[in-house]
């Protein structure tokens, strides 16, 4: 039982985070104190294209986030497909995987802890310029220390937050990704650079409805996860359930006989 409690509170703090986002979008300028968590969200995007391409034996020369909000990943080698996808489709990974292990409070603070140690590292080998470093230092060594001294409810709830807000912005992100594809071909997307890589065969609209439809599936799976979660017993709860001698009854009969 402990467990169940366990999900189903932080199945509360989850729809606390989601109604305070959807609080935010209607405070005028809140996009100001949301602007932090979008630069968080670029460097997530970005890291997912640096370890594709470490991943598969590529390197990379640097990670730039823009104080619009936007970002640039240069690698060289590596395979390209992976790469390009790893962007969009890592951003949702991490938000879905944030949103299973935040079903435990327990793994709250190792996944802040985990989160400010990824953006470091980054920053550290493959940061270039004034907002890759801020968002990185800023974010990444907040993490730590919201891991490290805050109390264990308040990294619960701010690292559920984090994962509503990363969901979000990447849906957000594929929506403009589909927009740029269909009527501005020219902008320097992900979906271009793999429409180019197939010598225009594949058009950049394909790959931004992929990489949607792959996201929508993860989020899918996700959520069912988190649902057949609510519904797990223990198998000593479903022997009791179908009358069965749980352990506690069986010693209790063992001694009459």
């Amino acid at each position: 039982m402990e467990n169940q409690l366990e999900i189903r509170n932080s199945f509360k703090l989850l729809v606390l985070g989601s109604m305070l986002t959807l609080v935010l979008w209607f405070i005028p300028f809140a996009e100001v104190i949301i602007y932090p968590i979008r630069l968080f969200v670029t460097f997530i995007h970005e890291a997912g294209h640096a370890l594709a391409a470490l991943v598969t034996l590529g390197s990379v020369r640097r990670i730039a986030i823009f104080w619009s909000g936007s970002g640039v990943t240069e690698t060289v080698g590596g395979v390209g497909f992976l790469i390009s996808s790893a962007g969009y489709l890592g951003t949702t990974v991490y938000g879905a995987a944030l949103l299973l292990l935040l079903r435990r409070a327990r793994f709250a603070k190792a996944v802040a802890f985990g989160t400010g140690v990824l953006l470091l590292v980054m920053t550290v080998f493959f940061g270039s310029g004034l907002g890759a470093w801020a968002t990185g230092l800023l974010v990444g060594g907040g993490c730590i220390a919201l891991a490290l001294k805050a109390k264990p409810g308040v990294v619960h709830f701010a690292m559920s937050f984090l994962a509503v807000q990363s969901l979000l912005n990447a849906f957000y992100d594929l929506r403009t990704l589909m927009y740029l594809s269909a009527f501005q071909p020219s902008s320097l997307t992900d979906a271009q650079n793999m429409a180019n890589a197939t010598g225009g065969f594949v058009p950049a609209m394909v790959w931004a409805i992929g990489w949607s439809i792959i996201s929508l599936a993860i989020l899918a799976a996700t959520l069912l996860a988190y649902y057949r979660s609510f519904n797990r017993r223990k198998p000593a709860e479903e022997m009791n359930l179908y009358g069965f001698i749980t352990e506690g009854s069986r010693s209790a009969a063992d001694k009459h006989v």
